[in-house]
C-alpha cells in the first residue's frame, strides 16, 4: 500500500498536533466572551473565568493526547464543532462552585448554553460524515464530551435542590460502565451502532434541562427524570447482556 508522502513521519505527526492545538486555541475566544458575559451579568468573581479556562485546557489536553498520528492535518471539520461545544461545556462546568447563580434567571442562562451545546451535538457528526472526516477519535471525543456535559448538568440540578440527590445518577451511567470495563475486559468490546443509545442521550439531556426549568413543577421534573433514568439503565443493561453473550 502506498502512503501519502511523509504522512507517517514524526514531523507530519508533530505538525498535525501543532495545527490541532492552534484550532483548539481558537475556542478560547468564544470561551472568553461567554464567561466574561456571565461574570458581569451575575456578579461572579473573576475566579469563575479562570476555572472555565482551566476546564477547557483539560479538555484540550485530552484531545491532543487522543489525537491519532495520521489522517488529515488538524482536528477535522466535525471535531472543530465538537471543540466549540467544549467551550460551552467548560463554561457550564465552571459554574458548579458558584451555586448563587442557581435562581430563575441563572437557570435560563444554563438552559440556553446547554441547549446550544446539545444542538451542536447533532451538527458535528453530520459535518464529519459530509466531509468524509469520520474517525474513531472523533466518535470518542464526541461521546466523552457528551458524558461530561451530562455529569455537569446533573450536578447543577442536584445543587439547585429541585430534585433529590439521586439525580446525580443521571450523569454517572457512562462512567460506571467504563469503570466496570476495568474489572471485566469483555465490557470494552465495541458495540454496534444503535438508535436506542442516541435516543437515550437526547432524552437524558432534555430531562436534565427540564429539571432546571423554573416553570416546571419539581414533582413533574423528578418524575420525568426518573423515567429517563430507568430508560438509560435499561439501555445499558441491554448492551451489557449483548457483550456478555459474545465475550
Amino acid at each position: 500500500m502506498t502512503m501519502t508522502p511523509n504522512q507517517s513521519s514524526p514531523r507530519y505527526s508533530k505538525s498535525r498536533r501543532h495545527r490541532a492545538l492552534a484550532e483548539l486555541a481558537v475556542g478560547l475566544v468564544p470561551l472568553a466572551l461567554v464567561t466574561t458575559g456571565i461574570t458581569r451579568w451575575f456578579g461572579l468573581p473573576n475566579s469563575y473565568v479562570l476555572l472555565a479556562f482551566l476546564s477547557y485546557l483539560v479538555i484540550a489536553g485530552l484531545v491532543i493526547s487522543w489525537l491519532p498520528s495520521q489522517d488529515w492535518p488538524g482536528l477535522g471539520a466535525g471535531n472543530r464543532v465538537t471543540a466549540g461545544r467544549g467551550t460551552l461545556v467548560a463554561s457550564l462546568a465552571a459554574l458548579i462552585p458558584y451555586p448563587q447563580i442557581l435562581f430563575d434567571e441563572g437557570y435560563w442562562w444554563i438552559i440556553g448554553l446547554a441547549t446550544v451545546a446539545l444542538c451542536l451535538d447533532g451538527l458535528d457528526g453530520l459535518l464529519a460524515r459530509k466531509t468524509g472526516t469520520t474517525t474513531a477519535f472523533g466518535a470518542r471525543f464526541d461521546m466523552e464530551l457528551d458524558s461530561f456535559l451530562m455529569l455537569v448538568l446533573a450536578t447543577l440540578v442536584w445543587q439547585s435542590g429541585r430534585v433529590e440527590p439521586w439525580i446525580l445518577a443521571m450523569g454517572l451511567p457512562r462512567y460506571g460502565f467504563v469503570a466496570a470495563g476495568w474489572l471485566w475486559h469483555w465490557l470494552r468490546a465495541p458495540l454496534p451502532p444503535r438508535l436506542r443509545r442516541k435516543t437515550g442521550c437526547v432524552a437524558q439531556g432534555v430531562a436534565l434541562l427540564v429539571c432546571l426549568g423554573p416553570v416546571i413543577p419539581p414533582f413533574v421534573a423528578s418524575t420525568w427524570a426518573a423515567a429517563t433514568l430507568c430508560f438509560l439503565l435499561a439501555s445499558f443493561a441491554v448492551d451489557i447482556v449483548w457483550l456478555f453473550r459474545r465475550r
